[in-house]
């Protein structure tokens, strides 16, 4: 007999919001968490904000933000190509998620300066992500959620109608849990270096990866091994440019680095390869993770000078200075008379005319450069001279389940897998199928951890 309703695989925020939701609909739950309990919330460690609609500003948001604009910010990042039933629900349901968590102790607090431009659509946690993760934890110990640490899944079993079984390793033990249903909130395989490999070669040994290292998408794998249909890019990844002295794994949000804008990017060639002014936040900063992974050694350097330092939050890392260019090329290591070549064509190609404004797309561009800069363009002229190496930091991959409205996870023939629900990055592809919307991977998981919950639960009880 069952001695649990429902399995909650993954203690993320998607996974304690389908814990906590099952529990408030009756079932007794058990949530799975790979990590030790001082490493525990996966990917939601590293987070601090929520994307959702609401109408009016508040004192932690600075304006309204509508469902229409929500709409028009994932068509844009996504291209269009998303499963509009689920991102209609995902948009309308978020207006409803404040209240939810505030009601299990989440708090707020005013955005930070410099947070990407996210001060109107965005509720940024009091504490970050961790405070967000131990709050969940309190309010599914009071609950009664079981919670069970160092806890590998390695398989599902079906057990027939009554419900399933997950094979499961705790503390190096292999143990059967029988249950009602499952949730499976276990995040993608960005951690899993040899999966990135089938789609990036070997450019894929040189990748940071941002958060925890227990995605590495065994749940995954083995559920697309019995008959799951996927959904995503294989090769698609969310990946932004990062400080390449980061540490392999978990470096989190404080590795990103922000002076792209303000500056050039050239690659170890001393090249420039891409428009440092695009419109870049909060929607496309991301693109240049992918921008460097296509780079040689996936190695790239942001240079700026004396006069924008200030004008974006410094990575968790100095940058290296000079007081020459040709200095800064020797720190570098690329070659100092391509390098020169490179600064003085961008900085005789600036236009001048335009003000430079830091906070908003500002026209200040060049003329007959190519690639172009769209935006902040201002000559890299005054030293002394900085940069950060970059590498592509990995945040999460597309590559997830199929679901439906319900949340359950849809089979190749789109008959929903029987007991099998899910939650968070592992099924965000149905909705992001590429790009990204600060904020909005959190709400995701909210959204479909309670809808996968509520449902698990009444699944698990029938």
């Amino acid at each position: 007999m069952a001695t649990h309703d429902v399995a909650v695989i993954g203690g993320g925020n998607a996974g304690l919001c389908a814990a906590l939701a099952a529990a408030e609909g009756g079932a007794r739950v058990v949530l799975l968490e790979r990590a030790p309990e001082s490493l525990r919330g996966g990917n939601s460690r590293h987070t601090r904000d929520l994307r959702y609609v609401h109408d009016r500003a508040t004192p932690f948001v600075t304006g309204a933000y509508p469902e229409e604009e929500f709409w028009e910010d994932l068509l844009r990042v996504t291209g269009g190509e998303t499963h509009l039933g689920l991102a209609t629900l995902v948009i309308q349901e978020s207006r409803t998620l404040p209240e939810w968590m505030e009601r299990h102790g989440v708090r707020w607090q005013p955005p930070l300066r410099g947070t990407l431009h996210l001060s109107r659509t965005n509720l940024f946690f009091l504490g970050g992500g961790k405070a967000l993760v131990n709050t969940y934890y309190d309010a599914a110990r009071r609950v009664g959620v079981e919670v069970l640490y160092e806890a590998t899944v390695r398989d599902l079993v079906e057990t027939g109608s009554d419900g399933c079984a997950v094979v499961v390793d705790v503390g190096g033990v292999r143990r059967t849990l029988a249950c009602g249903a499952v949730v499976v909130a276990s995040g993608g395989f960005e951690a899993n270096i040899p999966w990135l490999a089938r789609y990036w070669g070997e450019a894929a040994h040189q990748f940071v990866i941002r958060g925890t290292p227990y995605n590495d998408g065994t749940v995954l794998a083995a559920l697309l091994g019995r008959g799951a249909r996927s959904v995503g890019e294989p090769r698609g990844v969310h990946a932004v440019a990062v400080d390449a002295r980061s540490p392999r794994y978990d470096g989190g949000i404080v590795t990103r680095v922000d002076s792209i804008p303000f500056g050039i990017v050239v690659n170890r060639l001393g090249q420039r390869f891409a428009d440092e002014g695009e419109d870049l936040w909060p929607r496309r900063y991301a693109s240049w993770g992918a921008l460097i992974a296509e780079q040689p050694g996936q190695t790239a350097y942001s240079v700026f000078d004396a006069k924008v330092w200030g004008c974006f939050i410094p990575s968790a890392y100095p940058p290296l200075r000079a007081s020459s260019l040709e200095d800064l090329a020797s720190l570098l290591g690329v070659d100092a008379a391509a390098f020169q070549a490179t600064v003085h064509a961008y900085n005789r190609s600036v236009r001048p005319g335009e003000r430079f404004r830091p906070g908003e797309l500002d026209g200040c561009a060049t003329s007959g450069l190519h690639p172009p800069k769209s935006h902040w363009a201002l000559p890299v002229d005054q030293p002394p001279f900085y940069a950060y190496p970059l590498r592509p930091g990995i945040t999460f991959t597309y590559l997830g389940l199929a679901v439906d409205e319900r949340a359950r996870v849809l089979t190749t023939a789109g008959r929903p897998l029987p007991h099998v629900y899910a939650a968070g990055e592992c099924m965000a592809g149905n909705i992001l199928s590429r790009g990204y919307l600060g904020g909005l991977g959190l709400t995701i998981g909210s959204v479909f951890g309670r809808i996968a919950g509520t449902e698990a639960a009444r699944d698990a009880r029938a």
